[in-house]
């Protein structure tokens, strides 16, 4: 295919091939990236890229559905099995059109969201201003313990009584310690809040077991398939089944058309390689990676928020040693290591530039990256950051990535 691609259109095709070029010679570490297997990216570039199908299987309204509603099938029950759930949509086009679905099927205009500050590791969908939500909703925040930097659910319970949510959501976006949903639930039900887990980030160490699991605590939880879950780009909402009419009216015709067929090819495959037994060992190496690099880094000075990390990220105070985390994302990226600038709790400066930094080892890991390895990468990043006007030095390790990176290819012939 990419052969014919650079003879239709040789422009798109050269940017394409310098894209893969960049992505196998340098070393991701955003949390929220990975790399999908070739057969999750055959299914995402296929035939059912051409198909129409408005609405449900068995419920269409185009004609010619006959194997798109055994796909989307397939799709339902394998991540029902899964992720041991009552009802599943795969429709959700990303992790934030999941949550609009979810708003839209279960709040009225002006009622309350309990969500956690943007500013302290949630997510712009969770109610951040300029966003739908901020629009529609009346946003409420619940920040972090100072002196720890975790959830502080006397706060959340103390802001949960003073205004009656109708709907709390437990999730983050750079959050690197494990979540305890039992707390969460107690505190919704003393209120009579619906509970939202969005696990966007967390949804494939769920899945293979290593992180505790939301669904017998929850009433929904979203996910995106394309981090820890290694799929397609994409959204995902896993539900109890009395929710199940609301939330699939609320996808469809809600707020999406027409589902992204192949995408939902896609999710199928990627719920089946995350059923395999070799999936949970690479949770498992993700998990002591992360460790791995976490224990370099601050044995290099370097504070980490929080302590240190139960999951598959970490984020870093580079502010602390003198350094913004825009340039210190810039300065590692001419090393050859991708990495995204981040706020940290209670940051007193702009998230244009803020004081940390934000690192994950899901797609080191893909790649059959260990621990060895995490703690050479350790030593390149303190090495760049304590030394960020010594270009030379970034240029060797460059060629040193180059050289790692061509030992642990993403993709193998």
């Amino acid at each position: 295919m990419e052969g014919l691609l650079s003879k239709v259109d040789s422009e798109i095709g050269k940017i394409l091939q310098e894209e893969l070029t960049r992505e196998q010679k340098t070393l991701s570490l955003i949390p929220s990236e990975n790399y999908a297997s070739k057969a999750v990216l055959e299914a995402q570039g296929s035939i059912f890229t051409n198909k129409y199908a408005e609405g449900y299987p068995g419920k269409r309204y185009y004609q010619g559905c006959r194997f798109i509603d055994k796909i989307e099938e397939i799709a339902i029950q394998r991540a029902k099995k899964l992720f041991k759930c009552e009802h599943v949509n795969v429709q959700a086009h990303s992790g934030t059109q999941a949550n609009m679905a979810v708003y839209h099927a279960l709040l009225k205009p002006g009622d309350i969201i309990l969500s956690l500050s943007l500013a302290e590791g949630g997510h712009l969908s969770h109610g951040g201003k300029g966003t739908l939500p901020y629009k529609y909703y009346r946003i409420v925040n619940y920040g972090l313990d100072k002196a720890s930097e975790r959830f502080d659910y006397k706060e959340i319970r103390q802001l949960a009584k003073k205004f009656s949510p109708r709907l709390i959501i437990v999730g983050t976006s750079a959050y690197p310690r494990k979540i305890n949903f039992s707390p969460w639930k107690e505190i919704a039900e003393e209120v009579g809040a619906y509970l939202l887990a969005d696990m966007a980030h967390l949804i494939g160490l769920i899945a293979a077991g290593v992180h505790p699991d939301p669904v017998p605590y929850v009433d929904v939880v979203t996910a995106t398939t394309q981090k820890t879950l290694r799929g397609p780009r994409g959204g995902l909402i896993l539900c109890r089944k009395e929710l199940a009419p609301l939330i699939d009216r609320a996808v469809f015709p809600g707020i999406q058309g027409g589902p992204f067929m192949h995408i939902i090819a896609a999710k199928a495959v990627c719920f089946k390689e995350a059923g395999e037994p070799q999936f949970k060992d690479y949770q498992k190496r993700v998990l002591s990676n992360a460790k791995a690099l976490a224990k370099v880094l601050k044995e290099k000075g370097f504070r980490l928020i929080s302590g240190g990390t139960d999951n598959h990220l970490l984020l870093v105070d580079v502010f602390s040693r003198g350094i913004p985390g825009d340039r210190a994302a810039d300065l590692l990226e001419e090393g050859g290591i991708v990495v995204n600038k981040n706020s940290i709790p209670f940051d007193s400066r702009s998230p244009v530039s803020p004081s940390g930094i934000r690192l994950g080892t899901p797609a080191v890991t893909t790649r059959g990256m260990g621990e060895l390895e995490m703690e050479v990468i350790g030593e390149w990043i303190s090495e760049i950051l304590l030394n960020p006007n010594d270009e030379i030095l970034r240029k060797r390790i460059r060629k040193k990535v180059e050289e790692i990176c061509e030992k642990f290819p993403i993709y193998k012939n």
